[in-house]
């Protein structure tokens, strides 16, 4: 049934979905308007990090069952796995989508089946079928025509965590929204190829709403816990150990807190919900705000960290102190910096003080273009042979066993609770 499938958008999830069908021995053409990424993949490399997804889609460009392009071609299923922002007043931006839209819309043909898998606010999967059936008007569409359909349209969130995509793909089980019950089965047929997980169909605008339900509910639990860090700091608490005091009570499970909250979901998605449903998301929002204050938090302590240090160091002024800020990803061990509270403290910092501002980020190889100025990329070892003050902000593995010796001599704000326990 599904001879060729067509991945729009080979980001951090369109990429491994695209060769894990290709691993499938089925055709694959990724398209996505970023040359290099194009160019990078034809190679049979890939432009990101993710564990094992370089063997794999080497082998599928090897065997010639993953190919990418720029230019959408003909295929019988059409995943579309671009971003989905906000805009100022997080408004969602569909802009992403609209254009994936126009893109594939020339090439679609009777028969076809589209599926939105970028998260979205509700009502998002009817929108992009009302963009391609302004586009296609010699074809019908599920809003008008129902079963009898020309086009099949559906939505199938992903729900899958960075540095384990490939196994999670495979084994979680996938929500399918489709917008008619022929659009559901078409769905679950594809990604039958490659899921072991169960496939429950529902809605598109319940299986919308369930992506966005998972991620505020993550965002409300984190910000409790980023709430109580900055209670307890307050009160001379030590609170990773308030937090496993807490959690032996058999009920209670509270989350690490940590300097904010990032990635492109957790950070953006319950927005999503508030922005439709603004007079009753309070809850969501409260939780929103309260994660997105954490990073002024941090800041706040760095300063006071430096005018510590200044006060012990009399001959010194704010341009002779050296801060280092361990960690730039958006969680432990990953290239991702997408909405990522680390790279805003950095920045914020690199701002704020006179003196020299480090990164230390072993994921990547350069620092985003909005640090590239204000900002130097360091090895741990030389970040902490220079820094007064070490800012750890996230808890990658090669962090956790830098030797105590090493810390001793300097001033620590640990967002991350590895460095004290």
């Amino acid at each position: 049934m599904f001879k060729t499938i067509s991945v729009v958008g080979l980001g951090y999830i369109g990429l491994p979905t695209a060769a894990v069908f290709a691993s499938r021995k089925i055709k694959v053409i990724g398209v996505d308007v970023n040359t290099v990424a194009v160019e990078t993949i034809n190679r049979g490399e890939i432009h990101i990090v993710e564990p094992d997804l370089d063997m794999v889609v080497h082998a599928a460009v090897t065997e010639g069952y993953l190919r990418a392009t720029c230019t959408p071609e003909p295929a019988d299923a059409f995943l579309i796995a671009v971003p989905t922002p906000f805009k100022a007043g997080h408004e969602p931006d569909l802009s992403y989508i609209e254009s994936a839209c126009k893109a594939i819309a020339p090439v679609l043909k009777a028969g076809d089946l589209v599926i939105l898998e970028s998260t979205s606010p509700v009502g998002a999967t009817e929108q992009m079928s009302k963009w391609l059936a302004e586009i296609r008007n010699d074809l019908t569409f599920p809003q008008t025509h129902g079963e009898a359909s020309d086009i099949r349209i559906a939505h199938c969130p992903e729900r899958v965590l960075p540095g384990h995509v490939l196994r999670e793909l495979v084994q979680n089980d996938r929500v399918i929204g489709g917008m008619s019950a022929k659009c559901s089965n078409a769905a679950v047929s594809l990604y039958k190829l490659f899921v072991e997980g169960e496939c429950i169909v529902t809605n598109a605008r319940t299986a919308e709403m369930c992506k966005l339900t998972e991620n505020s509910f993550r965002d409300v639990n984190i910000a409790f816990a980023n709430e109580l860090s900055m209670i307890a700091d307050k009160l001379n608490i030590d609170v990773w150990e308030l937090i496993a005091l807490a959690n032996r009570h058999p009920r209670v499970n509270i989350l690490q807190p940590g300097p904010g909250v990032g990635g492109h979901c957790i950070a953006v998605d319950p927005w999503f919900i508030v922005s439709s449903t603004p007079d009753l998301a309070k809850l969501i929002r409260c939780a929103r705000e309260v994660n997105d204050s954490k990073p002024e938090w941090v800041i706040s302590k760095v300063q006071i960290a430096v005018a510590e240090h200044l006060q012990a160091n009399p001959d010194k002024s704010a341009k002779d102190v050296t801060i280092a800020c361990f960690g730039l990803a958006f969680k432990p061990d990953i290239d991702d910096l997408r909405e990522s509270p680390s790279v805003g403290i950095t920045l914020a910092l690199a701002k704020k003080h006179p003196g020299r501002v480090l990164a230390v980020e072993p994921n990547i190889e350069r620092l985003p273009e909005s640090l590239t100025n204000s900002v130097e990329l360091k090895s741990a070892d030389s970040a902490l042979h220079e820094a007064d003050i070490v800012v750890l902000l996230v808890d990658h593995k090669a962090f956790k066993g830098i030797p105590r010796s090493q810390l001793e001599t300097r001033q620590i704000i640990d967002t991350r609770g590895i460095f004290g326990r």
